[in-house]
């Protein structure tokens, strides 16, 4: 099965324009309709850096999550994200944003790689006793454009050191779209075979000529689990190209069978439901 999860949290952060919380809950709860794996729906970051998820709060406790398998996903920067997040029994994953681009980290989350190997350690502490799991998200998985050093074997090494954490699930992370098949095709034939207890999933952001490549590369290399947003919305704002955003979840649609690879609880009405509840979101 394809564990599939929708993104919007990645897709509203960087929107000026406030969307009213009555307004996320609202399509959130579609999106819960639909049977995704998981569901990256908010984070508990400092509102001034990212004012879009201030509303975070108020609104889990409004997610119809009575009638869903789908899991929540709420990213965190620091310990204190990470102890507000797990006070929430309705969150079961905590996910963590960090580079292997020492530029990118410092931009991105205000610390050094040390200093972020330091906060993933009492992250995952306090995930361990709240019963959560940590996601950690490898960003610039698949290179950068800041000059840092970069190579799959650097990827590899760094797993190597977070799995001995016991973080169990990564997704590498194509921030800036500059991952390409052999790359893709490298880090996942190499890292699933040899870490086979670990979920090793790919975040891409693609353009809108080249995303079948990077997800043939990565499925055919035994990657099941994939991050996407509908329409592809929002991708990072330092990829510096326009046409570079988050994969879009209606490609994936085309590219894999949702009948059979989706799992029983996805639903094709559902899905087009909240694809036409988009448009008054974004």
């Amino acid at each position: 099965m394809i564990k599939l999860t929708e993104c919007p949290r990645d897709a509203m952060q960087g929107l000026k324009r406030f969307i009213p919380t009555d307004t996320k809950v609202e399509y959130l709860n579609k999106l819960l309709k639909v049977g995704y794996y998981a569901l990256d729906f908010g984070s508990f970051v400092s509102p001034g850096i990212i004012p879009q998820m201030a509303d975070t709060e108020q609104i889990v406790d409004r997610l119809e999550l009575d009638q869903t398998q789908t899991k929540l996903i709420s990213i965190i920067a620091n310990e204190r994200g990470a102890e507000k997040a797990a006070s929430f029994a309705q969150i079961h994953y905590l996910g963590f944003p960090f580079s292997i681009s020492e530029t990118f980290q410092k931009r991105n989350t205000n610390s050094t790689i040390e200093e972020s190997l330091h906060r993933v350690e009492h992250i995952q502490s306090i995930c361990v006793n709240s019963k959560k799991e940590l996601i950690l998200y490898v960003s610039m998985g698949f290179g950068n454009h800041y000059g840092d050093p970069y190579s799959p074997e650097i990827v590899e090494q760094w797993v190597e050191k977070l799995q001995g954490l016991g973080i169990t699930t990564f997704m590498l992370s194509d921030t800036v779209g500059v991952a390409n098949p052999q790359t893709i095709t490298q880090l996942f034939n190499s890292l699933i075979p040899k870490y086979p207890t670990l979920e090793i999933g790919a975040h891409l952001h693609t353009a809108p000529h080249n995303w079948k490549e990077k997800v043939d590369a990565a499925y055919n290399s035994g990657c099941t689990r994939f991050d996407s947003v509908i329409r592809g919305f929002g991708g990072c704002p330092m990829a510096e190209d326009d046409l570079i955003g988050n994969m879009p979840t209606e490609n994936l649609m085309n590219y894999f069978d949702p009948a059979k690879d989706f799992g029983p609880n996805f639903s094709l009405h559902a899905f087009e439901d909240a694809l036409r509840a988009s448009n008054l979101v974004f």
